[in-house]
């Protein structure tokens, strides 16, 4: 049996309740109020929008106390951070019930820390034994989250993005709510969902979920073109209820992007993390299938 590669660990975690979000003391998205164990009501961060329902009022998530000597301290008005996300699901398959319960990371920030420790602990297939790397790469018009020399002593150029959201299906939710009523997902076992990226709100269904993804991904496709460098974009899955990765159908601008940058040459790799009440997360896999 494999040893289990921990790749962080978080620390001073709680068991919290989002009572509001937006928070009524601070009316924006990234502050939320919840309920602490003693029945007490703080502020929180929370670095990701609300994630289709895994950081919403009622939902049950792992915060840790901001220390007051932190940077995200400084307008103290929140006293904790929210990390990780429960997600719950209870489902029939041929008589049986099961039961599926994921800690899911919900900060996009999470992520960099992820496939930094997954870089120096040699758990990325296509990106063994590193020479050297730095944070925070300006190239061209954008700045990515890691550049550095591989073991070949090429450079290469890493993009990180955080996947927390999977379904058996890559629709919209009026949509998934058909298929649900008509049973298509019932003999789908929990660990073959697909998960998908970009997602977030809109006010038009054919508009573009996130310019800063679209670039990132135009302009690595862009670096390919010089062949000198090795552009990378790393999609982290920080859930082990899934089966595949695919840029979202709901998304047509990055997904034709995506698809035409992986055609230039720009490599994916999509890493799979597992959270656990710990704090701890331990790397699953970094060659999760790619719709």
């Amino acid at each position: 049996m494999l040893a289990t590669i921990m790749l962080h660990k978080l620390n001073d975690l709680e068991l919290v309740k989002v009572v509001s979000r937006p928070s009524k003391v601070c009316k924006t998205p990234y502050v939320a109020d919840i309920e602490l164990s003693d029945g007490s009501i703080v502020q929180a961060h929370c670095a990701s929008l609300g994630c289709c329902g895994l950081c919403e009022k009622d939902c049950y998530v792992y915060a840790s106390p901001i220390k007051s000597n932190c940077a995200q301290s400084k307008s103290k008005v929140c006293s904790y951070k929210i990390y990780l996300a429960r997600f719950y699901e209870e489902k029939v398959i041929n008589g049986l019930m099961v039961i599926n319960n994921q800690l899911i990371g919900i900060d996009p920030k999470l992520a960099e820390t992820l496939v930094e420790n997954a870089l120096t602990q040699n758990c990325l297939k296509t990106l063994p034994n590193i020479k050297s790397y730095k944070r925070e790469v300006s190239l061209l018009n954008s700045r990515f989250d890691f550049a550095g020399i591989d073991e070949q002593g090429k450079y290469f150029v890493l993009e990180v993005k955080n996947v927390p959201l999977a379904d058996y299906a890559d629709v919209s939710s009026s949509e998934r709510k058909k298929m649900i009523k008509n049973g298509e997902f019932a003999n789908i076992a929990i660990n073959q969902k697909i998960s998908y990226f970009p997602d977030g709100y809109r006010k038009k269904k054919e508009a573009l979920v996130s310019e800063r993804a679209l670039k990132h991904i135009n302009e690595l496709a862009e670096i390919s073109q010089s062949k000198i460098s090795r552009p990378i974009i790393c999609f982290v899955v920080q859930r082990t209820d899934v089966s595949s990765f695919q840029a979202s159908l709901l998304d047509p601008i990055y997904r034709a992007a995506f698809t035409d940058a992986i055609k230039q040459g720009v490599e994916v790799i999509v890493l799979v993390v597992s959270w656990n009440a710990n704090g701890e997360a331990s790397f699953v896999s970094c060659d999760l299938p790619v719709n």
